[in-house]
Parts: structure tokens; C-alpha cells; sequence
């Protein structure tokens, strides 16, 4: 386990307080929407998977440090690298995030600034991590904003957001996340606001970019079949539990009721305009239970 970029060990996000019943005198309990969550991920692309609400987004944003206020996490273990995550203050994540960590977020129209320039927002962690004279800052951004393949980086720089299509956009946001360089990039939904073509475009990006930096990716998703063809290992949620845990090339085969519910549900030409299956409800993996 030496090797792991992110360990994550009895993970928990639950709510602070809740009345429960919702009548007076009915005390007040916090409510687990995670439940006790285990994985790793080392230099490799691990994808976690599942429907709407069964807590996908709420592990990502846990390992960040950006739950809301009403939402709080605990773990038996919670490390990238050496850095215990779960110890950090405010500055503490402020030093981690853009340098050892990023996350891109599925839309970036609510994402990036639309009252600052590209150039601006792409450079924002070289200005919080280091003394970076402003053209170096400038050249830096450019070559960036070209490696995430913008056609014209020198127009793009300087352009608003609102300038941008979606898929400009988003490829914006993976430059910004990119450019300090961190061990683990955290993907939500990338490619959710934007079509098929693109799509493809934006998860080819996000693989040649790790493969090229051996950089650890977690792919956070609802497309199996996307995520079958780009992911190395796969997670899968329900309920904020991790269900079952498999090679993402053995997904089509996949032995879990779960697993197997999900793959075929996916929309196809074939089944349009037809009624999809519902999933089997899964017998939950225990903490420690995930495969490899």
C-alpha cells in the first residue's frame, strides 16, 4: 500500500443534525448518507459509479474538504500520500488544493468565474503556491491551455468565460486544475453538460494527461459504458455503499446483481422507446470487503 495515492479507510458523511420524526420532543441524530467507505487509489484511473444520490459526489467532495456546512465527514483513515487529510485546517487544504490535488466539476459554467479572464483563473494556483513572476505565469497558462488542446490559447486567455462553448469550457477547467501539477485529479461528472462527441474528446484528454504526468485519476460517473472504456478499476455505489468492486473491462461480465442491473439499463438505440430494468437491490460489500 505504499504506493497509494489516496487511502481512504471507513469513510462516513452524514448530516449534523436531524430531527428525527419530525416531531417535537423526537431528539435530534445525525443521518449517514456515506456509509463507512473503504478504497485506494494508486497511479492508475479507478472510476466510481452509481445513480443519482447514492453518494458519489459526497465521497469526492469529503476527500476534498468541500462538504456543505450542514454535512460533516469522519474516517478511521483519510490519507494522499503522507498528508493526513482528515487533521487539515483551512490553510492546510488551501496549501493542498491546485498543488497536490485537483477537482474538475461537471459544469463549467457554474465552475469558473464569469467576472474573470481565462488567463486569470488558469494561473490562480500558481499565485497561491509559489512566487511566480507574472510572464512566466502567462507563458505557463499558454502552454497549458495548449496542452489541453485549445486551438488558440493566446485568444482564449483572454476571453470571459461566457466566451467559451462547453467543451472550451471544461477543457479551461482541466487546465486550471492541471497547471500546479497535483499527484490526484478528481473528475465529477466531467462530461455531463456536454454531447457525445465531445465527451469522448474530454475523457481522451483526461487519459493521455495522466498517462503522460502518471498522475492518479478518480473518475466519479453514472455512464458505465463510458467508464468500462476509459477506467482502469471501477467502484460501485448505492445507497452510500460501496456495492462491488471490479476491473472496469469486466463490467459488461460483471457477477453482481447490482452490477449486472445497472449495465443493463444503459439507453441504447435498441431499447429506445422501451421500458429499462431496475437494478436488484444488492447485498452491500462490508468495510474491507472491496476486490481488486
Amino acid at each position: 500500500m505504499t504506493d497509494a495515492l489516496l487511502q481512504v479507510e471507513d469513510l462516513v458523511v452524514e448530516t449534523r443534525n436531524r430531527t428525527v420524526g419530525g416531531t417535537a420532543g423526537g431528539g435530534a441524530t445525525p443521518r449517514q448518507l456515506v456509509h463507512g467507505i473503504s478504497f485506494t487509489v494508486r497511479h492508475e484511473k479507478v472510476a466510481i459509479v452509481g445513480e443519482s444520490g447514492s453518494g458519489k459526489s459526497l465521497t469526492a467532495r469529503a476527500i476534498m474538504g468541500l462538504l456543505p456546512s450542514s454535512l460533516t465527514a469522519r474516517a478511521a483513515g483519510l490519507r494522499l500520500g503522507k498528508t493526513d487529510l482528515a487533521g487539515l485546517d483551512a490553510r492546510g487544504w488551501q496549501r493542498l488544493r491546485g498543488r497536490h490535488i485537483g477537482l474538475v466539476l461537471q459544469d463549467p459554467k457554474f465552475s469558473l468565474n464569469p467576472a474573470h479572464r481565462v488567463g486569470r483563473q488558469v494561473e490562480e494556483a500558481l499565485l497561491l503556491h509559489g512566487r511566480v513572476p507574472k510572464a512566466e505565469r502567462r507563458r505557463r497558462a499558454l502552454a497549458m491551455l495548449a496542452q489541453v488542446g485549445l486551438d488558440d490559447p493566446e485568444r482564449v486567455y483572454g476571453n470571459l468565460p461566457a466566451e467559451l462553448s462547453g467543451g472550451m469550457g471544461q477543457r479551461v477547467m482541466i487546465a486550471a486544475m492541471l497547471i500546479g501539477e497535483p499527484e490526484l485529479l478528481i473528475a465529477d461528472e466531467p462530461t455531463s453538460a456536454l454531447d457525445h462527441v465531445v465527451r469522448d474528446q474530454i475523457l481522451e484528454l483526461l487519459d493521455r494527461l495522466a498517462r503522460e504526468r502518471g498522475m492518479g485519476l478518480l473518475l466519479i460517473s453514472h455512464d458505465l459504458q463510458q467508464v468500462s472504456r476509459f477506467a482502469d478499476r471501477v467502484l460501485v455505489m448505492r445507497q452510500g455503499s460501496i456495492v462491488d468492486a471490479l476491473p472496469a473491462d469486466e463490467l459488461a461480465r460483471a457477477s453482481h446483481p447490482y452490477t449486472r442491473g445497472l449495465w443493463q439499463a444503459r439507453p441504447s438505440a435498441a431499447t429506445y422507446g422501451t421500458r429499462l430494468p431496475t437494478p436488484d437491490t444488492p447485498q452491500v460489500l462490508r468495510s474491507g470487503d472491496e476486490r481488486p
